[in-house]
C-alpha cells in the first residue's frame, strides 16, 4: 500500500474471534479487490483472550491492507470502533463485525449508496438468523431508542454501516465516555439511509452480547442521550402526589362521615399506598444518582481505551501511534 490514503477503509472489532478470522479476511479480501478502490482494514483486538491477536499478526505482516490495533485489555466494541475510527483514513469508513453475521459482501451496497451523497448509510438485517429472544430483545430496544432519542432507524443493532470521512472526524472529537455511535453519528449527519443486507447464522464462536449486556447497553443509551427518565420520572412523581392527596381527603371524608371504625379498616390500604410511594421516590433517587455518576464519569476525562501496539507491514511508525 502506497502512503496516499486509501479511499475505503473498514473497521472491525475482534473479541476472541479465531474461529472466524481466517474466513472473515479472505472474503474480505476477495470483496475488497472486487471494488476496484484503494482501501485498507483496520482490526481492533479487543482484549481477546484467544488465538485472534497472533492470528492478526501473522496476516499482516503478509498485507500490506491490513492495520491491527492492539488494546491492552477489553474495552468494549463501542471503544474499539472508536479506535478503529481514529486509525482509519479512508474517505468512507464501513464497520463490520468480525462474526460473519453481517456477510463482508454486502460492503457493496453501502458503498454504493454513499456515492450517492449520503453522510451515513445504515443497513435492516433482512431474515435475521439470530434466536426468536434477541429478535424480539432487537425489536422492542429498537423502538424504545427511536422513542427516547429521537432518531428514527429500523436497525440500530446491526453493526454494517457506512460513514463519510468528515463525520467520522466530528465523532471522534466527541469524547464523552457513554455514547452509542448510530445515534450519535445521526446526530452530525446531513443525509441519512438505510439499506437491506443479508443476515447469516453464527455458526462458529459465541455471541459476546448476553442479556445482561443488551439491559445494560439499553440503559446506558437512555441516560446518555436524553433526559426523558428524569422527566418521566418527575411527571410519575407529580401524578402520585395528586392520588396521594386525593386518597387523604378520602380518608378523611370517610372517618367523618362514618367514625373512626371506618379509618382503621384502611390499615393495610395505607401501607400499601406507603410502600409504593417510597418505592418511587428509591427509583428516582437511584435514577437521579445514575446521571451524577454519569456526570463524575465525564469530568474525570479519562481516556476511552488504551492501545498498545498498531501493526502495519508497511508503515512502522504507525506501531507509536
Amino acid at each position: 500500500m502506497t502512503s496516499r490514503a486509501p479511499y475505503l477503509s473498514i473497521v472491525v472489532p475482534v473479541f476472541n474471534e479465531e474461529e472466524n478470522l481466517p474466513e472473515l479476511l479472505g472474503r474480505l479480501a476477495k470483496v475488497l479487490d472486487g471494488l476496484g478502490k484503494p482501501y485498507e482494514v483496520v482490526l481492533v483486538n479487543d482484549g481477546s483472550r484467544d488465538r485472534s491477536l497472533q492470528l492478526l499478526k501473522e496476516a499482516a505482516a503478509v498485507d500490506p491492507h491490513l492495520v491491527v490495533v492492539d488494546f491492552n485489555r477489553n474495552y468494549g466494541q463501542h471503544a474499539a470502533v472508536f479506535a478503529g475510527f481514529e486509525t482509519s483514513r479512508g474517505e468512507i469508513v464501513v464497520t463490520l463485525d468480525a462474526d460473519l453475521q453481517n456477510p463482508p459482501e454486502e460492503i457493496g451496497k453501502l458503498v454504493a449508496m454513499m456515492e450517492r451523497g449520503f453522510d451515513v448509510v445504515g443497513s435492516v438485517r433482512q431474515q435475521r438468523k439470530d434466536p426468536l429472544f434477541r429478535k424480539i430483545a432487537s425489536r422492542i430496544i429498537n423502538k424504545v431508542t427511536s422513542s427516547v432519542t429521537g432518531v428514527q432507524l429500523s436497525d440500530y443493532g446491526c453493526m454494517l454501516r457506512a460513514y463519510r470521512r468528515e463525520v467520522v472526524k466530528t465523532l471522534c472529537s466527541s469524547k464523552e465516555i457513554s455514547t452509542f455511535i448510530p445515534v450519535l453519528a445521526d446526530m452530525f449527519a446531513g443525509r441519512v439511509t438505510e439499506v437491506p443486507v443479508a443476515h447469516a447464522e453464527r455458526s462458529r464462536g459465541q455471541s459476546k452480547y448476553s442479556v445482561w449486556k443488551l439491559v445494560k447497553l439499553q440503559f446506558d443509551l437512555m441516560t446518555s442521550f436524553s433526559l426523558l427518565p428524569l422527566r418521566t420520572t418527575m411527571v410519575v412523581g407529580f401524578a402520585t402526589s395528586i392520588l396521594a392527596m386525593a386518597a387523604a381527603l378520602v380518608l378523611i371524608a370517610g372517618r367523618l362521615i362514618k367514625g373512626p371504625e371506618w379509618a382503621v379498616s384502611g390499615t393495610f390500604t395505607l401501607f400499601s399506598a406507603a410502600f409504593f410511594f417510597m418505592g418511587i421516590i428509591l427509583f428516582g433517587l437511584g435514577l437521579l444518582g445514575e446521571y451524577v455518576g454519569r456526570i463524575y464519569q465525564e469530568v474525570r476525562r479519562r481516556p476511552r481505551f488504551v492501545i498498545r501496539q498498531v501493526i502495519h507491514v508497511s508503515s512502522p511508525d504507525r506501531d507509536k501511534a
